[in-house]
């Protein structure tokens, strides 16, 4: 089952995020990625393999001094394992980063809708189809916790999934259906993970999400 870190606070994101997912590696998976925000862009790098090639992979956006991050391994469903089916994956313009555990079950019909809409889809993934989703609800509401409510409605299966729009940068929003997620409590700062392991070196107070919360 993939791994899922989040982190948002005050300290750097990078080494807490790439931490947590070594800490998650024994879930298997076959590919990693981490999204960082930082000089009001955000970054991403991603690659087949380990989370010691992620490392390698990441070192042009590792010392950008990012207080908040994603990182995700995957366990390849829907397209095969490579660098671009790998996680954060992106809205057209970049704006969106979006990763995500499980299975969306209706990915095609989704996926079919927004080709009829002009979306153009960089990888085979159905998560792809979330992050697209999230930028049309966005771009019709202008609110982003309104937006991500929409899709996760629109959603069938068992999933996690985490998003953050440079329009907000003081915001992670999560859900879940089916597929564990745990909120990490800090002082000044707040952690994401599948599982506590992704950040119990940092904190020991814990909340599990509840089935359809955001």
């Amino acid at each position: 089952m993939c791994g899922i870190v989040g982190y948002i606070g005050f300290r750097e994101a990078y080494p807490i995020v790439i931490k947590g997912l070594k800490r998650l590696e024994y879930r298997g998976y076959d590919s990693a990625g981490i999204m960082l925000y930082a000089d009001n862009e955000i970054k991403i790098a991603k690659t087949k393999g380990k989370v010691s090639d992620l490392e390698e992979k990441s070192k042009a956006i590792a010392s950008s001094k990012a207080t908040i991050g994603m990182g995700h391994t995957r366990w390849a469903t829907h397209g095969v394992p490579n660098d671009v089916n790998a996680h954060p994956h992106c809205s057209g313009d970049g704006s969106i980063a979006l990763i995500h555990n499980g299975i969306i079950e209706n990915f095609a019909e989704l996926k079919a809708e927004l080709l009829e809409d002009g979306v153009t889809f960089a990888s085979e993934t159905d998560t792809e189809v979330a992050a697209h989703l999230v930028a049309k609800e966005y771009e019709a509401s202008g609110d982003l916790v309104e937006a991500f409510r929409q899709v996760v409605r629109k959603l069938h299966g068992a999933f996690t999934i985490l998003v953050m729009h440079e329009d907000v940068p003081d915001l992670v929003l999560a859900a879940r259906r089916n597929a564990p997620l745990v909120i990490g409590l800090g002082d000044g700062e707040n952690f994401l993970g599948s599982d506590v392991a992704a950040f119990v070196e940092h904190t020991k107070r814990a909340i599990a999400v509840g089935q359809d919360e955001i």
